[in-house]
């Protein structure tokens, strides 16, 4: 394992001595476990803060840590260009042709050299193509661009959907909720929404808060309606009309309307929905890479995005298990204008929620910005790791002393010495200043694995978006239709049989039949027919803790065969039987029915059949873990276990670590004091030395003197003191002895340190790589309901409504 490659840590750089102006061998490594307390970065335009930001996401995703980063400049995109071969094809789509131009080379030439360039610079920090290869396969990385198309874009239906109970149920919670999506909307309409002052916010904010504490979702379509007509008639203690008459009211939902109906609003309501869990993993569970970019955005809409997103990770924050291990990470790569000193955007108080909770559920915030004075320090006092680069002005370098001073907690802060360190950093040198570590680190930070082409321009994001769904769609061949999507409407209807009756089959009594109601206008119904089995049925296991109930509600098929009905062909719906109709629509016409469905004999042997076909099909299927003896929960996904196993293994993983730690660091700090107090000897060693070769000086050079300036002869006291002095320079040069000494047990005790603590690394080497729970393969143990448990409530004849155009295409009328 390379030095580097430590469980449980980021490899963020080696430590630079400033003095000499060189990188040292020491290898900078961050546990990830301090990114809970969260980090800012710091640092001008050309310090290596986009460097460093990337080289820490990259690390994250290496350690199956979902990212979500917002990009405000288009830099953070590059985290997709990772090229394992380092071959110059992968960097020629990449590369800028007005540079290849400026450098004397073509496109082709000045991408190999790119190529050499990365190759080059990854091998002087120890990586190389196998370790990109690993951050691919560890991530997928997708490019995000709400309100555009360019990348994958995200729909805001989502943004107004009510939120978990766990955050309805929480007073402080549901009002943050409400009033920052309140104010979002209204900084998109321009209008500036007090939630004390504004009434257009105090209107907007409880007709959210009535839908949501209904736990009904809102789209603004209803919003729209919400204003017109709202649900409430007084708004504190005065009558609705009197606080905001219905004319001031309309002007507002046409204003909302407006922005609505705006061609390029559209692509708001595209895509994927705006949700964290979604964000921050695939379907099957495997961590993401969500790079959301922001940079085509103007200010209003940045606000409005940013509060819905801040909100809705707020959101799922809390409705996460604790952990003192880092779940996630949360990047912005600019702060400017979110978390101000002295406004107050929707978007702070948000910010400053997570960074006073987020770290007791895992999530890490990480903020970056080139504008220190923009920034509320007080609001940073939560952060637990700064890194200072390269500052621009005088007065930003005051702001961060004021910062780092803030948030030292009270401990000894030496701001003279900060205060130099500071003005001594060059291009990718930063200071870290954690409250995790014994003393401020200055490191430089390693190559990138990514390519750093500079920002992305949009056609750029969509040839990365296209090369990412195509190699989705490559390997996935699309399923074929299912024959009973044509019963359920949900497929083409030119398959049905054409032919129709206008009259009704005459069926006798016994013979059950019901039929679904039309939801839908589009013209004369024509009913088919189909049978509908509805059962009730228990599940239980002591063993793994289940108990459930399930209803099975199938739509079958019938045709004129020897098998007239299969249940296995059959259509699993949503219905209540309490919905079904007795009767059929006016003037709507019946497909041909098949003869077995006309005699009531068959209904109670589909029955059977139907009892039967769920005792041997249905189940609550269970997954196992065998590597962590756990097994899944009742209604659990495969996605949602494997990213709790995963959560878990890192836990196990972090308290490893510290056990190790702990079992060390008496060890440590006893051989630490003992290399205190032998540096102490060296100092005192070397004051000795010193004083004997002063005095030793002084005695030789007084008895010289005294001969010389004597009466014409050397009396015996002056051979006498000649003799003291020699004497003296004896004890000198024992003296000198005792400092070499001295320095030799430092330099023992020193190996001793560095031996032990290489035997700690390799404990913590020793337990292992990093649990990946994508290459778990998990038992699957289905717990299935006995006959007794299956309680069949109908098995019956339905007529299934669809809508027949011109072209004689059906459509389901009734979903």
């Amino acid at each position: 394992m390379t030095d580097f490659e430590t469980l449980g840590a980021f490899y963020l750089g080696k430590r630079y001595d400033l003095a000499a102006r060189t990188r040292q061998d020491d290898f900078v490594l961050y546990d990830a476990k301090d990114l809970t307390t969260h980090a800012v970065i710091i640092g001008m335009t050309g310090s290596g803060k986009t460097g460093l930001g990337v080289g820490l996401i990259e690390e994250a995703l290496i350690d199956h840590i979902p990212v979500i980063a917002i990009d405000p400049k288009g830099d953070l995109g590059n985290l997709a260009l990772r090229f394992p071969s380092l071959a110059a094809a992968d960097f020629r789509p990449w590369v800028d042709p007005q540079q290849a131009t400026n450098a004397g080379l073509s496109a082709d030439q000045f991408a190999e050299k790119q190529a050499a360039l990365w190759k080059d610079g990854l091998a002087g920090w120890g990586e190389d193509g196998a370790r990109i290869q690993r951050l691919v396969d560890a991530a997928d990385v997708t490019i995000y661009t709400p309100g555009s198309t360019a990348g994958r874009p995200l729909s805001l239906l989502k943004a107004f959907v009510a939120p978990p109970p766990v955050i309805r149920d929480d007073t402080e919670a549901m009002q943050e909720r409400v009033d920052a999506t309140a104010t979002s909307v209204l900084a998109l309409l321009g209008i500036d929404g007090d939630p004390i002052s504004s009434r257009e916010h105090i209107l907007l904010a409880n007709l959210l808060h009535a839908a949501w504490s209904d736990g009904r979702d809102l789209d603004l379509a209803g919003l729209i309606g919400g204003i017109q007509s709202p649900p409430f008639t007084t708004v504190g203690v005065m009558p609705l009309d009197t606080v905001f008459p219905p004319k001031d009211r309309t002007e507002l939902a046409m204003k909302l309307n407006n922005l609505l109906a705006a061609p390029g609003f559209q692509t708001w309501m595209q895509g994927e929905p705006l949700d964290t869990a979604t964000l921050l993993y695939d379907p099957s569970g495997k961590p993401k890479g969500s790079i959301v970019s922001i940079a085509h955005l103007g200010d209003a809409e940045r606000m409005f995005f940013m509060t819905l997103l801040l909100a809705d990770i707020l959101a799922w924050v809390r409705t996460q298990p604790g952990t003192g291990s880092l779940r996630a990470v949360l990047y912005i790569d600019e702060l400017f204008g979110y978390m101000p000193p002295v406004a107050n955007p929707p978007s702070r108080v948000l910010l400053l929620t997570l960074l006073k909770q987020a770290r007791a559920y895992g999530l890490g915030v990480v903020l970056a910005t080139q504008n220190p004075v923009d920034l509320d320090y007080r609001g940073l006092s939560n952060t637990g790791t700064w890194f200072i680069g390269r500052l621009q002005t005088e007065r930003d370098k005051m702001r961060v002393m004021e910062g780092l001073e803030g948030a030292s907690g009270g401990q000894p802060f030496d701001k003279a010495a900060m205060e130099q360190t500071i003005a001594g950093l060059g291009k990718r040198v930063f200071l870290m200043h954690s409250v995790h570590e014994s003393a401020p680190i200055t490191f430089e930070t390693r190559w990138t694995m990514s390519y750093l082409a500079g920002p992305m321009t949009r056609e750029q994001i969509k040839t990365v978006s296209a090369r990412a769904s195509g190699a989705v769609s490559a390997g996935t061949a699309p399923k074929p239709a299912s024959a009973n999507a044509i019963a359920s409407g949900s497929g083409s209807m030119s398959s049905l049989d054409p032919s129709a009756s206008a009259q009704a089959p005459v069926l006798t009594a016994d013979v059950p039949q019901y039929f679904l109601p039309v939801h839908t206008d589009g013209g004369p119904i024509t009913y088919h027919p189909a049978v509908l089995g509805v059962a009730d049925v228990s599940f239980a296991s002591a063993k793994h803790g289940v108990t459930e109930q399930r209803r099975v509600a199938l739509l079958a098929t019938m045709d004129d065969g020897p098998i007239t009905l299969e249940w296995d062909n059959a259509e699993r719906i949503e219905l209540d039987p309490s919905a079904l109709e007795r009767g059929p629509t006016n003037g709507a016409a019946y497909g041909a029915l098949p003869k077995a469905a006309t005699n009531a004999k068959s209904y109670p042997a589909w029955s059977k059949a139907f009892q039967k076909w769920i005792v041997t099909n249905e189940s609550v299927s269970l997954l196992r873990s065998a590597a962590f003896k756990q097994t899944s929960h009742p209604g659990e996904s495969e996605r949602d276990f494997r990213i709790r196993l995963q959560l878990m293994a890192r836990e196990a993983r972090d308290n490893q670590i510290e056990t190790l730690r702990g079992k060390y660091a008496t060890k440590l700090a006893s051989l630490q004091e003992r290399l205190r107090r032998a540096e102490q000897a060296v100092q005192r060693e070397q004051a000795q030395a010193s004083q004997a070769k002063m005095d030793t000086a002084i005695s030789v050079g007084g008895a010289i003197l005294g001969a010389i300036f004597g009466r014409g002869k050397i009396s015996a006291g002056a051979i006498g003191k000649v003799g003291t002095a020699a004497r003296g320079a004896g004890r000198a040069a024992q003296q000198q002895g005792d400092v070499t000494r001295a320095n030799e047990s430092v330099q023992a005790l020193q190996l001793q340190y560095t031996d032990l603590e290489a035997a700690l690394q390799q404990d913590i080497d020793a337990l292992g790589a990093t649990y990946d729970a994508q290459q778990d393969v998990l038992e699957a143990i289905p717990i299935k309901a006995k006959s007794g448990d299956v309680h069949v409530q109908l098995v019956a004849l339905v007529w299934v409504p669809f809508h027949r155009d011109a072209a004689g295409m059906a459509t389901a009328a009734w979903r």
